[in-house]
């Protein structure tokens, strides 16, 4: 069961606010610059958000680099919903979506965006996506949270904050381009005798 169908299915306890709305743009302030100084620059850099959560996050990054370089980066967006291993096969099969990646990625260095780091499952369906519309120069990845639990050999580029959790907690990020809210919250799944 995915994460997702996990907070459907129980109810939730609120742990704690992890990043208020000032948090989370500090946050992505230092890892623009980051991003300009591992690669030399924004001169060949291509960002793109993962949907839902690595859009937004993509977008504001890129605006941040915006101003930094003095010069347009490329964000796009990836559809991973037909890459995913984690969905149920009883049910109705996904529907390919076509990508609004917008630019080339062949030789370019990509940043690929998404709100939390977990399994590494998502990442791994959104390389399988990224690869079938080119080769990119390098593949980077950015997370706002890192909460541990690898299933799969992925580690973050830049990460915002690393929260260990444990597998009963649940990181909600809530950012207002989509949820109307900005912040990050602990939760955990509450005891179902309850």
């Amino acid at each position: 069961m995915s994460e997702t169908a996990e907070k459907k299915a129980a109810k939730l306890r609120l742990k704690g606010r992890l990043m208020s709305a000032s948090e989370i743009e500090r946050t992505l302030v230092r890892l623009a610059h980051e991003i300009v100084e591992k690669n030399d620059g924004a001169e060949n850099l291509g960002l793109i958000g993962i949907k839902r959560r690595g859009v937004p996050l993509a977008e504001r990054i890129g605006q941040l680099i915006g101003k930094i370089e003095k010069r347009k980066v490329d964000v796009g967006v990836l559809d991973i919903s037909f890459y995913r291993d984690d969905l149920t096969t009883s049910g109705p099969r996904p529907t390919v979506n076509k990508s609004a990646i917008g630019f080339d990625v062949n030789g370019r260095d990509i940043v690929l965006m998404d709100d939390v780091l977990y399994t590494g499952r998502t990442i791994r369906a959104a390389l399988d996506a990224l690869f079938d519309h080119g080769r990119p120069k390098s593949v980077q990845l950015l997370v706002l949270i890192d909460r541990g639990h690898r299933e799969l050999p992925i580690q973050a580029t830049f990460t915002g904050r690393s929260v260990p959790t444990s597998s009963r907690e649940i990181i909600e990020v809530k950012l207002k381009e989509i949820d109307g809210d900005e912040q990050v919250l602990l939760v955990e799944l509450a005891d179902q005798a309850s």
